[in-house]
């Protein structure tokens, strides 16, 4: 719904991944060109949220330019951002009708910094709107912006045959290895299989595939 909202066609779409072992898997329709994946923010991840920035900026790592990266500035914004960051590297896949409020944020943005991307969502009243009202539509009340939310959503998206993390509280992009158009589902599985297993004790852990419709 929130897709058709801001013009796109429906030839792809989120589905739920229920479950990470094999047999689950295979029900998620192919391709799949993004995985959403919502997640806890506790004290477990924040330490290793630090160190690993840390370990990065000592190793350093390689990502390439096209990817689209943006950070994020608004409270409560990561599912949006998370969208836009499943949307925006998958733009050569991607069908918009012609006054797309996304394609017009997406070409607007394209040559911008990642801080400047999310100055400009912070103005762009068409997908946050979009956004407020397909979160009233939804199941669960929008949290107020001033409401401390501790659950994050991040994108796994394939760039140039890496999967990449982007996640907008986070500095930059993580390269999490080389990856295939064919395979891209079950690596980006086992990424979010790391995330669950720093945090053993936690349940609230939820998938979603852009998929081929």
């Amino acid at each position: 719904q929130f897709l058709k909202q801001l013009g796109m066609h429906p030839d792809w779409q989120f589905v739920d991944v229920y479950g990470m072992e094999p047999e689950l898997l295979s029900m998620v329709p192919r391709p799949v060109c993004a995985v959403l994946l919502l997640f806890p923010i506790t004290e477990k991840y924040e330490t290793f949220r630090t160190e690993e920035e840390e370990r990065i900026k000592a190793e350093g790592q390689d990502v390439k330019s096209s990817v689209y990266f943006m950070k994020q500035t608004i409270n409560n914004a990561c599912g949006t951002i998370g969208l836009i960051h499943a949307i925006a590297n998958n733009r050569d896949k991607m069908n918009f009708e012609t006054n797309s409020s996304l394609k017009k944020f997406l070409e607007d943005s394209l040559s911008m910094t990642p801080e400047e991307r999310a100055k400009y969502l912070e103005t762009y009243e068409a997908i946050r709107v979009t956004h407020e009202s397909s979160a009233h539509e939804g199941q669960t009340e929008a949290p107020s912006i001033d409401e401390k939310v501790d659950l994050h959503f991040i994108a796994l998206v394939n760039v140039g045959g890496h999967l990449y993390e982007l996640d907008g509280r986070k500095p930059f992009p993580i390269n999490h290895g080389e990856t295939s158009d064919d395979s891209f589902l079950e690596d980006a599985i086992e990424v979010c299989k790391k995330f669950m297993e720093r945090d053993p004790e936690e349940l609230r852990f939820n998938a979603i595939a852009l998929s081929a419709a």
